[in-house]
């Protein structure tokens, strides 16, 4: 996919153009004596730079790159002619003729077609540079014969030496647009070069964390820059605490500018449906004291800049925090006063005790017997969409009421005999228990589903109460003994934001962890300093979301939810809820969900510091001796 040149300046700004740009509008600005010498100083650090794009495809980064440094060097020219003029003096021939030239241009692409297509627009460019130049100057300039080549190496760059294709102490920036590969979606081959390359996170990380890490290997010790466009999922989830620490641990790097989530433009045909960010990182020696961030509040205007001392690997104001380089870690309980949640039933029943509405009704003509032991079960889908199925209860059923069901027995052996021919020693085990689910989650009274995946799309996921006798599944998460409060902190913008951050994706849409998304969440003051689960003011903003929800009993949650089809009442319910949490965590109205973001990363820090505090002021055990014993 070609990347647009809007995207391209977003990476090339921030990286080096920006400081070039302010560099020669200050000369352009001077008027002493000092400044012919700065422009012809300008000129040769341009001719000096050297571009390496490791997944180039068709050149387009190093295209406009290069195109960049050549309308930087015309309008040094420019000036510099001028200056000359003004002076009366005779300009030098080198004054005029341009420095800048394709060899400065440096590139790996796995396929040799696209390869030579990015060494001819290379070409083509500077032909069209060219012909600016004489324009420029009313005399011909002319490269020919072309006497140097851009090189632009045809091979598989996670294989490669990319000091081959160009020493790290000749690189000033690494830039570009590494493929965007899922990690479920990568070849065996891929997902063995994301782990030799980036370590242990080889089946969870993206295969453009390989390119973030063999950048910062590459680099250590030359002081060369890099900007990456990425998938904003190394941003998010797992994959933060995964790859951020190797880079800020074992290569010294630091982010230095970035893009946070925007949706990602082509110029190709049939453009690619994800969302991206911009990543510019340094080493942490030379990475600049004042860091730019740019975000996208709204999609389709120009993107807001704010400037801090540190950015953390989530992409937020680092300011906050003690510790900027900060990651979130899945961890099995939560870490403030919230209750257990666990998921939903998991049979691990080849299919054979689940039911459609068709199948149950077939099922229970030829055996009818057997409906005490059919229950609604309810996965994301279900409860999302309103649709249904039914599945085998048997954990509780006597044997000879199954004596008397042959069908169902049928299904018995038909789940054992699934069971017995896995190839996970776990699963064969449970053949012995054929009744038995492999996660048995059965409320007996009303409970919480929060549904483990949802559309990116929607503002909020669709959380809510269900009833016994249904039985929830393994695609749900749940709550038992819920509170009002319970489900208004799950249901609000902060843990919605929460969620956007720290969740994982499943193509695009949101995937609810119990470790990493719930267990992580750190809740408001009120809530941790009496273990409360009941706070008035939430209660009732809950119960106006619920209220507002039954006024339409013929709409599903789908509906309800749909970014353009919610229901005013049921919007305005909840951002009263918004406004009663976000209360709750400060006073100060929160602008936007980076806000959020940012205050509830604080939050998590100081978490994670209260055990080691309470372990630290804990009295130290006195030593005895077994005599004393």
């Amino acid at each position: 996919h070609y990347t647009t040149e809007k995207n391209i300046l977003k990476v090339i700004g921030p990286l080096f153009l920006d400081d070039l740009r302010a560099d020669l509008d200050r000369l352009k600005s001077r008027r002493d004596s000092r400044r012919l010498a700065g422009l012809r100083e300008l000129r040769t650090r341009l001719s000096k730079i050297r571009l390496f794009d490791p997944a180039c495809g068709c050149g387009n980064f190093l295209v406009i790159a290069y195109r960049e440094l050549r309308l930087l060097e015309i309008e040094a020219i420019r000036e510099i002619r001028a200056v000359t003029e003004a002076a009366g003096q005779m300009s030098l021939s080198a004054d005029f003729a341009s420095d800048v030239n394709v060899d400065q241009c440096f590139g790996i692409e796995i396929g040799e077609f696209p390869a030579r297509i990015a060494e001819t627009a290379l070409w083509m460019m500077d032909h069209i540079m060219n012909n600016r130049l004489s324009l420029e100057l009313g005399q011909v300039f002319a490269r020919i014969p072309l006497e140097v080549s851009p090189r632009i190496v045809c091979a598989d760059a996670l294989e490669s030496d990319w000091a081959q294709v160009l020493s790290p102490a000749d690189c000033s920036y690494v830039l570009g647009n590494p493929p965007f590969v899922g990690a479920k979606l990568q070849t065996p081959a891929q997902r063995q070069q994301v782990k030799q390359i980036a370590g242990g996170g080889g089946g969870t990380l993206d295969y453009v964390a390989a390119w973030f890490v063999k950048a910062a290997q590459y680099v250590r010790g030359s002081g060369a820059r890099i900007g990456f466009v990425a998938t904003n999922s190394i941003t998010q989830g797992e994959q933060a605490a995964q790859l951020w620490p190797v880079l800020f641990d074992d290569y010294g790097m630091e982010i230095a500018f970035a893009h946070r989530t925007f949706a990602w433009g082509s110029d190709a045909r049939g453009k690619a449906h994800v969302h991206v960010v911009i990543v510019g990182i340094d080493l942490k020696a030379q990475a600049p004291a004042q860091r730019r961030l740019f975000s996208y509040p709204d999609p389709n205007a120009d993107p807001t800049e704010t400037v801090h001392t540190a950015i953390s690997p989530y992409l937020t104001s680092g300011d906050g925090l003690s510790d900027p380089h900060l990651t979130i870690r899945s961890q099995p309980k939560p870490t403030d006063a919230l209750p257990k949640l666990v998921i939903g039933s998991k049979p691990v029943d080849g299919g054979n005790y689940i039911f459609t509405d068709e199948e149950r009704e077939e099922f229970l003509k030829a055996e009818p017997a057997a409906t005490q032991f059919l229950r609604p079960y309810v996965g994301a889908r279900e409860y999302i969409q309103g649709t249904r199925r039914w599945i085998l209860a048997l954990h509780d059923a006597e044997p000879l009421d199954l004596a008397q069901l042959p069908l169902t027995r049928q299904r018995i052996t038909a789940v054992k005999t699934f069971r017995q021919g896995s190839c996970a020693a776990s699963t064969r085990q449970l053949a012995d228990t054929p009744t038995l689910y492999h996660v048995t989650t059965i409320p007996d009274a009303p409970f919480l589903v929060i549904p483990q995946s949802t559309s990116q799309r929607r503002e909020y996921v669709p959380i809510g109460w269900l009833d016994p006798p249904t039985i929830p599944s393994n695609l749900v998460s749940v709550m038992e003994n819920p509170t009002l409060t319970d489900f208004g902190l799950l249901t609000s913008a902060m843990h919605m934001a929460w969620l956007r951050q720290t969740g994982g994706r499943i193509k695009s849409d949101y995937r609810y962890s119990i470790g990493i998304v719930y267990n992580t969440f750190p809740t408001p003051a009120a809530c941790r300093s009496t273990n409360n689960r009941t706070i008035p003011s939430i209660e009732a903003a809950a119960q106006a979301v619920l209220d507002a929800r039954d006024t339409h009993p013929a709409s599903h949650l789908a509906a309800l939810y749909h970014p353009d089809l919610m229901p005013p009442d049921l919007r305005r319910a909840h951002q009263a809820l918004d406004k009663a949490v976000d209360h709750l965590y400060r006073r100060s109205r929160f602008t936007s969900e980076r806000d959020r973001v940012e205050h509830l990363l604080s939050l998590y820090e100081v978490a994670q510091a209260r055990p080691k505090l309470q372990n630290v002021n804990k009295p130290k055990r006195r030593r005895t001796s077994k005599l004393q014993r």
